[in-house]
């Protein structure tokens, strides 16, 4: 019988075209990468691999063998979320991928709420910047802002809840100065390469200065109350904030409609379901708020 941990080394190896590339995706070192190849062609009798310069190329039967190994991957895999999706119990691991500033400046409180509730349930949150792939059980449930429908995958299932929407904000004491004539440069705040959105030019206030760029989100916001300038920002971290204030004159901007969405039987699971109902109620409670519309602070 062939080992599948083997074979997924084989597929990740000729996924990445490298074992080093692979040793970093499957977590491993080096050498177990070399280790677990070296086992399945001599299982298989053949060699699967031409090591190049520019680094491993399939070999005909390693041709052959991927289309097999392939197969062994989707039905791994449709097994898996078949016995995932009949466990109706409340406990157990639940992975949840989400964009980071829905977890840290919205959702925080919420998710708290849910893990009180079923403390039996093993909350693993993923708010990375790349999208998790739900077909290949990366996370449980998704929470994504979707600009289009159409674009959603067909084998997702998704619950729809709130638009979101964007304005530029500044701190309350930099626009106190800038009112008063204050001549400290206005500059815009960034992340990393990011530019100067087109709509964000319609208020007011005008960038004088170089633009002052951030690593990160966090260090976009404490620039922001620092008054360094003025930055785009979610309507629910901005109107949150006392201690920024939104730019006269510039309107709020539509980023997509968020959605919860989960994968074939997965959504069956009795864990997934609490989460999704329970998640879709708060964010039906945040509407206003991520809609830009809730009430001002001036």
């Amino acid at each position: 019988m062939i080992d599948w941990d083997d074979v997924r080394y084989f597929l990740a190896v000729a996924r990445g075209g490298s074992v080093r590339a692979a040793a970093g995706h499957l977590g491993v070192n080096h050498s177990t990468v070399l280790r677990r190849i070296a086992q399945l062609e001599k299982h298989l009798g053949a060699h699967m691999f031409e090591k190049l310069p520019s680094g491993y190329r399939l070999t005909a039967a390693g041709e052959e063998i991927l289309g097999f190994a392939n197969q062994m991957e989707a039905s791994s895999r449709q097994l898996e979320t078949r016995v995932f999706g009949r466990d109706q119990s409340v406990r157990g691991r639940l992975r949840v991928t989400l964009p980071p500033f829905l977890a840290t400046h919205l959702l925080m409180p919420d998710l708290a709420d849910f893990a009180r509730m079923h403390p039996d349930i093993e909350m693993e949150l993923l708010p990375a910047g790349e999208v998790a792939n739900l077909t290949n059980r990366e996370a449980d449930v998704a929470i994504r802002i979707v600009q289009d429908r159409e674009t959603l995958p067909l084998n997702l299932h998704g619950v729809i809840g709130p638009a979101l929407f964007s304005s530029i904000y500044m701190s309350r004491d930099r626009l106190t100065s800038w009112r008063a004539g204050v001549p400290d440069p206005m500059r815009w705040i960034v992340i990393n390469n990011d530019g100067l959105p087109g709509w964000a030019r319609e208020g007011e206030v005008r960038t004088t200065g170089a633009p002052f760029r951030t690593p990160d989100a966090e260090a976009q916001i404490v620039a922001a109350r620092q008054g360094i300038g003025m930055t785009k920002l979610p309507c629910f971290v901005g109107d949150a904030d006392p201690l920024l204030v939104r730019v006269p004159g510039t309107d709020l901007h539509g980023h997509g409609t968020l959605w919860l969405l989960t994968q074939g039987e997965t959504r069956k699971t009795k864990r997934v379901r609490l989460f999704i109902e329970f998640v879709s109620r708060r964010l039906a409670a945040h509407a206003l708020l991520l809609a830009g519309l809730s009430l001002s602070r001036d």
